[in-house]
């Protein structure tokens, strides 16, 4: 009505009046006031206000109260579907001054404007406002706060595409949220409507004011959403805005974190909303129309990714900015807020699957030919990285079942598929066992069960080693692949299985096998997957033949190569497939007999050329022959299977002519030398004192020889040669000896004479610009005297292997490294004398750089050590400055080294080249450590002058840290005068000087490095200063009888430093901070770590010092005591706080747990020798360690705790027969004893001690038992000392318990037991087996009347004795244990006494059962069942049967017995027990059959009341015995109906 009353749009701007206004006006509504008419200030138009209009029309039309609400309700909708609200409420004034313009609210920013105007002002005007137009108040307020956000958002005159928001409107925002905030407070605010007048104007909206929305708690992203009816046009709008952000969130702009933090809010709630288990109905819409829009946004969000990664995107593009951007929104901090982790679990899978299923337009054929593209070095990083993500949160399990299940259901991408198990292999080791599997030992089974083996897991089918991970589930996933397309002949399993394979197989051998590895495991034994029938064979053969066109030519010869395992009646499936195979080669002009030993088989690389792979297959062939002493069996089958390249290239390779010394002396030492030319002298640069090496290639020909792989003509024709070579030797040897040997003619004189001119470039600076030529000619020289080819340069990430021990290297290139040597020596020494280091120029870098080859570096470092670590003393002063000058070179160019593998006595681990040195170099004896001493302060004062003071980085590099170390340490050692503050010297003296003097004073050259500044500032880097930790280590490396120090002299620079230099120095830099206790806890820690490796590092095995075999940690032991002395007479610590555990055990406790855990015999070898070493440093330390003293004033008994705790975990599972041994035992009671003197009653202290060892510690009484012998006297001698008083009364306990354990075996009726009834049986079971009686029938009747639980105990202390002499033979002695036993056992039965429960002890048990499992190691413990039916033949079987716990316990004792023989634990226990006679008292066999037999023959015999239970026993016999379970089962259903068992009654 009203808009045809006015023509002119009511948005026009109408003159200066206008202009004053802004377009949303509200009038201060005060009580005075009525509605005025707006005069038009403009020219034409309508003369009448709106509101005239309408009171007009309402005069005019008298109608009833419904007609008046009709209209009314009509004009509402009128004005909210069609008027703009701010030109309407323009319209409406009042008189001047009295007019609110809510834009100048906004805009306005400057301080106090407005200060009488508030939120419920704006309020009140909206509302009479609302009031006049007959509007709701709430619609009118939404209406005007969305007219502003739009109008805000079009303030900016930057033109769109755009989502972020100026600063100014951020102001203006921040403004109008305000005012909306209060409205809504005063609930004059609809969010619906405001929401749909947002939509109105959706375009214009800009995506940061949307989500400062949300942020205020205006209107939700949800809500947002919801209040637009069409789906479509929601994810459009919102995907391309969400594209926007991400551009603009990797941009370089301020508001990038408004960005970020924009991109994680829309991101949770989409995801929240997409994927969340259970809707949240509370919405206004369906929320499953809520949901899809969610996932349709992050779908095409992730769809536009792909395809713009597709198409190539550039780096740093926009396209490639905003894809990284939203690949990034899949990290995992990203949904902290949203508090179920499932929803971000759902959303990860549901991308994961959208990108396996991304466009698949890619065929088979396509995925086959194409997927060494797709590895994951070939993968872009945006996806690879994508992929990481995503795995994060998903499982190795969760991960493979998922790709499995949408390879199973789903078209897909295949390069998206092969590009994930790339990244899956790579990124997550665990998956890697997941898709990893090999078969291995599978026995012979027929058709049937062959496959039953490869589909169960390796825990049912023992005899079927399936090398899998360590996760259960889907470990075995391309084995289940490969079993269920033989089983049904399923194309598409046989394809998924050969594409993973292929796939994980092209990133190495570190994350899968080759393929040819895993071709031949799966298909080449009868063990394979094919192997069921001849269908399963015409199915491969057949997937094999398909496959042929599309193959790669490596695929191909490994099918060849490593045929399938055929049957001979199927002979011709596999002779039809390597026919056409073989054609297809032929038309790729690739041939399978000219395929290299040695060749990659699992890249689809191009074939090498067969004359280069046939060097390449004698070098590994020789190197397989040198480690091993055998023929490689690479070289045995190509001598069978491969003749052609075998014959035309392997052996015309390795029979190369070679000279043959006809020298007497060379021919004890293998005359052959390797690769010497004519007329070489074998005198050329020989060091006469250096050993000689066998020639392992002539070793070689040799055995192949031997073993007729060589022709006899081919062998004749080569030893001919090598002959006719060797005759022109001696014409040149003689015109040798008439010309000066320049040998010009000869490669190794060649080699001599350019380094001869090297050294006149070198010392000569006007020719040094010639340097770079020079060497480019010896590397030439050397290159052609060593035979090298054009790649030797590239080591191809092989290591270096090594034996320190006995290092080899062929003569004749000891030889040449002896020449390359000295003359390095020779130029560094010329060089020296003519400038310093940082002025001779870059020749011993290149220089350097020419001895890193790939042939050469292994010789190299063979000699280094030859001449380091076993000739180092006869070394000269100017050998041992070029050596280390060589160090500091190598050290230079590690990273383009490969890494060391040095055999014993040193770890095999991989080092690189500057750490060797560090191995090279001991400091063990006198001679040693002056070697060592000289090498460091050569290197270092090399270092340090030959780099400058900016490249300083470069010379931390070359050094190795363990050669800095070594040189602090000896220069402590062996000067006093550094041990005090250094006076620094003078900053032009360089350290190199004293170096090139022709007497080197090495003392003054150490001294004077040490004083030099730039080494305090090398020492300053981290891991390069001297620790305490590296102190000890090298301290205990010394043998004391060669050492320089004498005994004083070395206790004394051990006062020094432990007390004066370590001990104070701060932690930062490897000191102890004053702490004399950490200072101990180190020094235990090391001197355990080194004792533990003393024998593997060369020490000497008969050694008879303190611990371990090496002779210095007598001396550093010492110093341990001392320590502990120091802790012991310190000040007691402040307050009353209960005092800490002694920092000893912690060390322990914490090196026990670093151990494996295992009942296996190299986890208990090794915890073994851990507890050794804990024991004898026990001993070795006072005894109050063990027990801790009492304070005077407290009535309180010794802290026990921390040993009772090492007793209880460690020590007693190494116990023997319920105690320790004597040392340690005795030890405790000393220092029990001496902690009770110290406290204010001892005997009540001794008491409490003891009392709570009964319950804590029951194994210390046990032992005291046993030593009693020994132990009492010590005990009352030291007793008397402290106390007048007698023993305390558990002290006497222990003395009455082992006196009635003598009278029970004495003729004297026996007195009452005196204590706990266990104590008085381990006393009496100690006694009898040292009695060592024929029988003790009789023993046991002294026992009547004393109680059924003594002999209880006694049986299982008995029981316990048995085991030990099962473990120990030793132990037996006159009556064997198995008599003992049987003996308890009659006699338990005789006086009807249950013995069951001794077989059903746990942990839980409270009482004497715990109690008892204290007393024995866990591994006999585990034995029982082993001890149960060794006593099966003294069973009274009709009192067992009338037990309820006997069919319970004999179940279970057999269930554990089969378990033990599986694991293999009862063949170790009978080889212990009798030597390796398995007949002495029956094998493992025999004892399982005679117990099952038992069983079988009771349990139809158990009465009803012992079935109470059967379910459980059913249970647990389900996957071990068959037949006990069957028993069981009958005898439970008779049970259950015994009608149907009953015999008929026929008369």
């Amino acid at each position: 009505m009203g808009a045809r009353a006015c023509p002119r749009p009511m948005g026009r701007k109408r003159g200066p009046e206008s202009e004053r206004r802004r377009p949303w006006l509200v009038r201060d509504m005060s009580a005075s006031q009525a509605l005025g008419a707006a005069s038009d200030l403009g020219q034409g138009g309508c003369r009448r206000a709106w509101v005239e209009l309408l009171a007009g029309r309402v005069k005019r039309q008298k109608l009833g109260p419904e007609g008046e609400q009709k209209v009314r309700e009509s004009a509402v909708r009128l004005l909210r579907s069609h008027l703009n609200l701010g030109d309407l409420v323009l319209e409406v004034e009042g008189p001047p001054g009295k007019q609110l313009c809510l834009s100048r609210l906004i805009d306005y920013d400057g301080p106090g404007a407005h200060i009488d105007l508030s939120s419920s002002l704006i309020g009140s005007a909206l509302r009479d406002q609302a009031a006049q137009l007959g509007v709701p108040a709430a619609v009118l307020c939404s209406q005007v706060v969305a007219s502003g956000l739009v109008r805000v958002c079009e303030a900016d005159a930057v033109p769109p595409p755009k989502v972020l928001l100026t600063p100014d409107q951020r102001k203006k925002l921040s403004s109008l949220f305000e005012i909306a905030q209060n409205l809504l407070a005063q609930s004059m605010f609809s969010r619906l409507s405001f929401c749909q007048e947002l939509w109105k104007v959706q375009n214009s909206l800009l995506l940061e004011a949307v989500w400062r929305l949300h942020v205020q708690s205006i209107v939700s992203l949800q809500e947002l959403l919801e209040s637009h009816a069409d789906s479509q046009a929601v994810v459009a709008w919102l995907s391309r805005d969400l594209r926007l952000l991400c551009e603009q969130t990797e941009a370089p702009c301020k508001h990038a974190d408004v960005a970020r933090a924009m991109l994680a809010d829309f991101v949770q709630m989409l995801v929240s909303r997409g994927f969340q288990k259970n809707a949240d109905v509370r919405g206004t819409v369906d929320p499953e129309w809520m949901s899809q829009v969610a996932v349709a946004v992050l779908e095409r969000m992730l769809a536009s990714a792909l395809e713009a990664l597709a198409a190539g995107i550039q780096e740093g593009s926009a396209a490639h900015k905003a894809v990284s951007c939203w690949f990034g929104v899949f990290s995992g901090h990203m949904y902290g807020s949203i508090i179920s982790t499932e929803s971000p679990k759902r959303f990860f899978c549901h991308t994961l699957t959208q990108i396996l299923t991304h466009k698949p337009v890619l065929k088979v054929s396509d995925a086959v030919q194409m997927q060494r593209e797709w590895s994951f070095a070939r993968t872009p990083p945006l996806l690879s990285g994508l992929y990481r993500r995503l795995f994060v949160i998903l499982s190795p399990e969760e991960l493979v079942g998922h790709l499995q299940e949408v390879l199973e259901t789903q078209e897909v991408n295949w390069q998206h598929v092969l590009s994930c198990v790339s990244t899956l292999v790579i990124c997550l080791p665990d998956a890697q066992q997941l898709v990893n599997v090999r078969i291995e030992a599978l026995p012979a089974y027929p058709a049937g069960a062959l496959w039953t083996a490869l589909c169960c897991r390796p825990a049912r089918v023992p005899a079927a080693r399936l090398r899998v991970g360590r996760h259960p589930g889907p470990e075995d996933w391309v084995s289940r692949l490969l079993t269920h397309a033989f089983e049904s002949c399923d194309l598409d399993s046989m394809v998924l299985a050969f594409l993973v394979a292929r796939q994980a197989a092209l990133e190495g051998p570190a994350a899968f096998p080759s393929y040819a590895a895993w071709f031949q495991a799966a298909f080449g034994s009868a063990r394979g997957f094919h192997g069921s029938s001849k269908k399963a064979l015409v199915f491969l053969f057949k997937f094999l033949s398909d496959l042929v066109p599309f193959e790669a030519p490596r695929y191909l010869q490994v099918h060849i190569l490593h045929p399938p395992l055929v049957p001979s009646k199927y002979r011709t499936l596999l002779t039809d497939y390597v026919a056409l195979a073989r054609t297809r080669l032929a038309d790729l002009k690739v041939s399978v007999e000219n395929m290299g030993l040695y060749e990659d088989l699992s890249s689809a690389g191009d074939v090498t050329e067969p004359r280069c792979q046939a060097a390449q297959d004698v070098e590994k062939a020789i190197m397989v022959f040198e480690h091993t002493g055998k023929i490689p069996a690479a070289v045995l089958e190509a001598s069978i299977f491969r003749r052609s390249y075998y014959l035309s290239h392997f052996l015309p390779a390795l029979l190369t002519p070679r000279v043959v010394s006809t020298r007497r002396r060379e021919r004890g030492a293998g005359s052959a030398e390797r690769g010497v030319p004519v007329g070489v002298s074998p005198k050329s640069c020989l060091s006469s004192q250096l050993p000689r090496v066998p020639d392992s290639r002539a070793a070689l020909i040799e055995s192949l020889r031997r073993a007729d792989k060589i022709p006899p003509s081919l062998y004749s024709t080569y030893r001919q040669a090598c002959s006719t070579v060797g005759e022109k030797k001696p014409e040149d040897a003689a015109s040798q000896r008439e010309v000066e040997p320049s040998c010009k003619e000869e490669p190794l004189g060649l080699l001599t004479t350019a380094l001869r001119e090297l050294r006149a470039s070198v010392t000569d600076p006007t020719q040094r610009d010639a340097l770079l030529a020079q060497m480019a000619v010896i590397s030439e020289q050397l290159r052609s005297a060593l035979g090298l080819g054009e790649d030797d340069s590239d080591f191809e990430g092989a290591p270096v292997q090594l034996s320190v021990r006995a290092p080899k290297l062929q003569p004749w290139e000891q030889r040449v490294v002896d020449l390359l040597l000295t003359s390095f020596c020779q130029n560094l020494m010329a060089a020296s004398s003519v400038a310093p280091p940082d002025r001779q120029g870059p020749w011993a870098a290149h220089f350097v750089r020419t001895l890193c080859r790939r042939r050469l570096l292994p010789a190299l470092l063979s000699r280094l050590c030859q001449l380091l670590h076993h000739q180092g003393p006869s070394l000269s002063a100017s050998h041992v400055v070029g050596l280390a000058a060589l160090a500091v070179h190598l050290g230079e160019s590690r990273s383009a080294l490969p890494e060391v593998h040095v055999g014993p006595p040193t770890p095999a681990r991989g080092l690189p080249v500057p750490e060797l040195f560090d191995i090279l170099l001991p400091c063990r004896t006198q001679e040693s450590s002056a070697l060592c001493l000289k090498f460091c302060t050569a290197a270092i004062s090399y270092s340090l002058c030959k780099f400058s003071p900016q490249s300083r980085d470069i010379s931390y590099s070359c050094l190795s840290p363990g050669l800095i170390k070594k040189f602090q340490f000896m220069v402590f050692r062996w000067f006093s005068e550094a041990r005090d503050p250094p006076s620094w010297e003078d900053p032009a003296s360089s350290p190199w000087r004293p170096l090139c003097l022709p007497s080197v004073d090495w003392q003054r050259a150490a001294l004077c490095l040490w004083k030099q500044r730039t080494l305090r500032e090398l020492l300053k880097q981290e891991g390069l200063h001297l620790t305490y930790r590296d102190w000890l280590q090298l301290e205990l490396e010394i043998q004391p009888e060669v050492d320089s120090l004498s005994d004083t002299e070395r206790q004394d620079f051990h006062q020094w430093a432990i007390h004066q230099h370590f001990l104070p120095a701060p932690s930062a830099t490897g000191g102890c901070d004053g702490d004399l206790e950490v200072a101990c806890a180190t020094l235990v820690d090391v001197l355990m770590d080194f004792c533990q490796s003393s024998r593997s590092y060369d020490h000497s095995e008969n050694s008879d010092l303190v611990l371990g075999g090496c002779t210095g940690n007598r001396d550093i032991f010492s110093r341990l005591q001392e320590m502990a002395a120091d802790l012991e007479q310190g000040p007691a610590p402040l307050g009353h706080a209960a005092p800490r555990g002694h920092f000893l055990f912690g060390v322990f406790c914490r090196r026990l747990q670093a151990l494996a855990r295992g009942w296996d015999v190299a986890s208990r070898l090794q915890r073994q020798q851990e507890l050794l070493m804990c024991k004898r440093i026990l001993l070795g330390l006072p005894p109050s360690v063990l027990v801790g003293s009492p304070r005077l004033e407290q009535l309180a008994a010794p802290d026990c705790d921390d040993f009772f705790h090492l007793v209880n975990s460690e020590l007693r599972n190494f116990s023997h027969d319920g105690a320790l041994t004597h040392d340690i035992t005795a030890h405790f009671f000393r220092g029990l004893l001496n902690a009770c003197s110290r406290s204010r009653d001892p005997s009540l202290a001794a008491d409490l001690t003891l009392t709570a060892c009964q319950t804590q510690c029951p194994l210390l009484l046990t032992s005291a038992l046993l030593w009693w012998p020994h132990l009492e006297p010590e005990l009352h001698r030291r007793w008397r000392r402290c106390s007048q008083s007698p023993l305390p009364a558990e002290l006497r306990r222990l003395q009455e318990a082992r006196h009635f354990a003598r009278s029970v075996l004495s003729p004297l009726a026996a007195p009452p037991t005196p204590g706990p009834a266990w104590l008085c049986a381990a006393a009496l079971h100690f006694v009898i087996r040292r009695a060592g009686k024929e029988s003790i029938r009789w023993e046991l009747g002294q026992l009547d009347g004393q109680g059924e639980e003594l002999l209880v105990f006694l049986f299982f202390f008995s029981l316990m004795g048995l085991l030990s002499s099962h473990l120990t033979p030793q132990a037996a002695g006159s009556l064997k244990p198995l008599d003992v036993c049987a003996e308890v056992l009659g006699c338990l039965q005789r006086k009807r006494v249950s013995w069951l429960p001794l077989f059903q002890l746990t942990e839980t048990d409270a009482g004497l059962g715990r109690t008892l499992l204290r007393l024995a190691p866990d591994h006999q413990v585990r034995l029982l069942p082993l001890a149960f039916y060794s006593l099966l033949s003294y069973f009274d079987e009709d009192a067992l049967l009338q037990e309820d716990a006997f069919l319970h316990v004999a179940v279970n004792m057999y269930l554990k017995l089969v378990g033990l023989f599986v694991a293999g634990e009862t063949g170790a226990v009978w080889t212990l027990a009798h030597g390796g006679d398995l007949q002495a008292q029956g094998d493992p066999v025999s004892l399982i059959t005679n117990a099952r037999l038992f069983l079988l023959q009771s349990i139809p015999r158990c009465p009803k009341r012992s079935f109470s239970d059967v379910a459980e026993l059913l249970g647990a016999s389900a996957d071990c015995d068959p037949e006990v379970r069957a028993a069981l089962l009958s005898r439970q259903q008779a049970v259950l109906d015994p009608d149907l068992y009953q015999a008929p009654r026929l008369f």
